[in-house]
């Protein structure tokens, strides 16, 4: 399987994290949080956590803070089908694709619930062959691109497609609200808006850098389940964030990539260039002590981080296009996402 070509899309409205603690501090909810919660805010938004702008579907910011469960699901059902397509338009134009020849088309999500699924917007906005396989995955959380990815691959393999439009979108900013439950916080202060795609094929097209899928792995833990995961509580998604979460992922991390290593009869020190899901600035320092890597083996998530924040499952999208448009050193490339579940998930990428 190769990667033709890769597309990101976020939302125009992008604000500092000054820009949102300034909006949180005038906000009716802050002065009914209790004093270590505002003190959390400040040092997250405040502090040096690796963000310096998100961008997020609201205009006026202020907007985050109407956080009633229809407001948010109007919030998801306006901007999730549209970074979809957005994206989508960009990996089609990058891969000189057009969407005739698109024959599967697979949507991932986690931050609200259509039906039908995204798919069905995506068929209808690009104007996709109305027999395309359509697949929509959700439950997966942040780790949902490789999974996707595997999906894809298993229909190209079986021939029933030729090209593959793979997506993930997340509108976070649909499941945001503030109160004194920390992990609600830190979520608030840590995730972004924004949708990823790639295009697919058994054979590789065009001049464009070579990017052939070689091997991958996952692990799966359901006894680290409630570590990581959404609940619904008033009709509204709350995630569950544990502080145990950036060691957990490391450690499972190494255990998968050393996994598919083995497999392809390599060492760690044979990859040249990491594409880490940018879960955040204490995940890539775990990855770092968990693998012994160096501050330039996160450079390209750690960018992304910088720019969008957690944008959920479509990280590592905007981390591959990085390291693509950034000509990043070709040779064996090491994709990872990891979330709910607990899941982790590896690919072992070759790039020419």
């Amino acid at each position: 399987m190769y990667f033709l070509g890769v597309g990101t899309a976020a939302p125009a409205t992008r604000y500092t994290q000054e820009q949102c603690y300034s909006a949180l501090r005038a906000s009716p909810q802050f002065n009914q949080l209790e004093p270590r919660s505002r003190a959390l805010l400040q040092r997250l938004l405040l502090g040096n956590n690796g963000i310096d702008t998100r961008a997020l579907a609201l205009d006026p910011l202020k907007d985050a803070f109407d956080a009633q469960p229809d407001v948010l699901h109007r919030r998801y059902a306006s901007h999730a089908p549209r970074l979809a397509h957005e994206a989508a338009q960009r990996a089609l134009s990058e891969a000189g694709c057009s969407a005739a020849q698109i024959d599967g088309v697979i949507v991932s999500t986690c931050t609200g619930y259509l039906c039908p699924g995204l798919t069905s917007y995506v068929i209808e906005s690009l104007g996709l062959a109305h027999d395309v396989v359509a697949l929509d995955l959700v439950g997966q959380g942040c780790g949902a691109a490789l999974p996707n990815f595997r999906t894809a691959e298993a229909l190209l393999e079986a021939g029933r497609s030729d090209r593959v439009l793979s997506i993930c979108v997340e509108v976070c900013s649909a499941a945001f609200y503030v109160d004194d439950d920390p992990g609600v916080l830190v979520s608030a202060c840590l995730f972004g808006d924004g949708a990823g795609a790639a295009i697919l094929g058994r054979e590789p097209v065009g001049n464009s850098p070579r990017v052939r899928w070689q091997a991958a792995a996952s692990s799966t833990d359901p006894t680290q389940r409630d570590v990581l995961r959404f609940e619904q509580r008033n009709g509204m998604l709350r995630n569950i964030l544990m502080p145990e979460v950036p060691e957990l992922a490391a450690r499972r991390a190494a255990e998968v990539l050393d996994t598919v290593l083995a497999r392809e009869s390599l060492t760690r020190e044979a990859i040249s260039t990491w594409i880490w899901h940018s879960g955040g600035k204490k995940v890539l320092q775990a990855l770092q002590r968990e693998i012994a890597l160096d501050v330039e083996s996160v450079h390209w998530s750690s960018e992304v981080l910088r720019e969008y924040g957690n944008v959920s499952s479509a990280c590592v999208y905007f981390v591959l296009e990085a390291a693509l448009r950034g000509v990043a050193r070709p040779g064996w490339w090491w994709m990872s996402s990891f979330g709910a579940g607990f899941s982790c998930h590896g690919a072992l990428l070759e790039v020419a």
